[in-house]
């Protein structure tokens, strides 16, 4: 064979490898497979969690993710992560009652906590629910001009031109090329492995704590459809996410001035509609509610108790509305405080996998 032809065959054959390393999604590429830690108690009450065909969790992509979340490349002038908003600490929540961008501008929502979300079979994620996918999820602060205020082809090129990630995207998907699409699906791995199954209550269904008189009567008050009457939105033991992550008008307001899932939907039976927000870690979640009105969980049990509004689209559960709530004891409001804060998982907040690793 002619050596000229031989050594046209192999420069081709190179030049086609180096091509494949800078493509999005070499299918060719397999990172390392990472299966996510499913408790016990979640294997046991729930459906396996949700795992996208196309953003298998692997131990590169996790590790990625991770480091995006925590470094403020992504915006416009490198002073603002994803933890910015969404803290450790803060049960990746927001400890203001709006997060304030990179101009000083405040949103008009309390920033909503990030766990257990592979197990929202919904697929609606933020408040109105307007993001279907966790990856959809993670594309919109980034451009939006009160948090980031950034452009993706900027952001793209800032990662690009880093002196590591390039590296990184390779070893979690197969290519130097960065891109919005592999930006979003490495943070959504990690997202995912944001799971938070320890709390008292946890331990206490697996058979290994104990509650207190207290917070056994606090249990009850929510499961009394005549006292508090709390699990038809947020579950009960047998549904340990705690949420039910449907929409709800639960009597905030007799107008709006934020029409939550209606400002999505353009449904007028959905104005003053928001996602009911998971009870687990509420003693680091605090403020509450859509817009972070009520600072402690007194005011929010006493929104229950006596301070709903009737609107027209109020949710149908909420139905002692006309007596302002469910008029509940002072002692049953102790209680109920105590079992609530059963449900608050120290370990999670200072899991050393879910902490800055820049």
């Amino acid at each position: 064979m002619n050596r000229n032809f031989i050594l046209y065959i192999l420069i081709t054959c190179l030049l086609i490898s180096c091509k494949k390393d800078d493509e999005s999604g070499d299918d060719g590429y397999m990172a390392t497979p990472l299966e996510l830690q499913v408790p016990p108690l979640f294997e046991d009450k729930l459906l396996p969690p949700v795992i996208p065909a196309d953003n298998p969790q692997t131990v590169e992509g996790v590790a990625l993710g991770r480091k995006l979340f925590f470094d403020p490349i992504l915006s416009a002038d490198n002073t603002m992560a994803c933890a910015s908003c969404h803290s450790p600490s803060s049960g990746f929540s927001d400890s203001r009652q709006f997060s304030i961008g990179i101009d000083g501008i405040a949103g008009r929502r309390n920033s909503m906590p990030l766990f257990n979300l592979a197990w929202n079979y919904t697929e609606n994620f933020f408040w109105d629910g307007r993001a279907v996918t966790l990856e959809n999820q993670a594309l919109e602060p980034v451009e939006d001009p009160i948090e980031m205020h950034n452009t993706w082809p900027e952001a793209v090129a800032s990662i690009q031109a880093d002196t590591e990630y390039p590296e990184l995207f390779q070893d979690a998907f197969g290519t130097t090329t960065v891109d919005r699409t592999l930006v979003t699906k490495a943070i959504a791995q990690f997202v995912r492995t944001l799971i938070s199954a320890n709390s008292k209550f946890d331990r206490y269904t697996m058979g290994t704590a104990q509650l207190t008189p207290s917070e056994l009567n606090g249990l009850n008050v929510f499961m009394d459809e005549n006292r508090g009457d709390c699990f038809h939105c947020h579950g009960n033991p047998n549904s340990p996410l705690w949420t039910d992550n449907i929409f709800h008008n639960n009597g905030l307001d007799e107008s709006f001035t934020d029409r939550g899932r209606g400002e999505v939907t353009g449904d007028p039976r959905e104005f003053g509609t928001f996602k009911s927000p998971s009870l687990r870690n509420l003693a680091y979640t605090a403020p509450y509610m859509h817009d972070g009105r009520f600072e402690t969980l007194e005011e929010v049990i006493n929104h229950y108790s006596e301070g709903l509004v009737y609107s027209s689209t109020i949710d149908p559960l909420m139905k002692k509305v006309d007596q302002g709530g469910v008029q509940l004891s002072e002692q049953d409001k102790a209680d109920l405080k105590a079992f609530l804060l059963t449900l608050s998982d120290p370990s999670f907040i200072s899991n050393p996998a879910f902490q800055n690793p820049n």
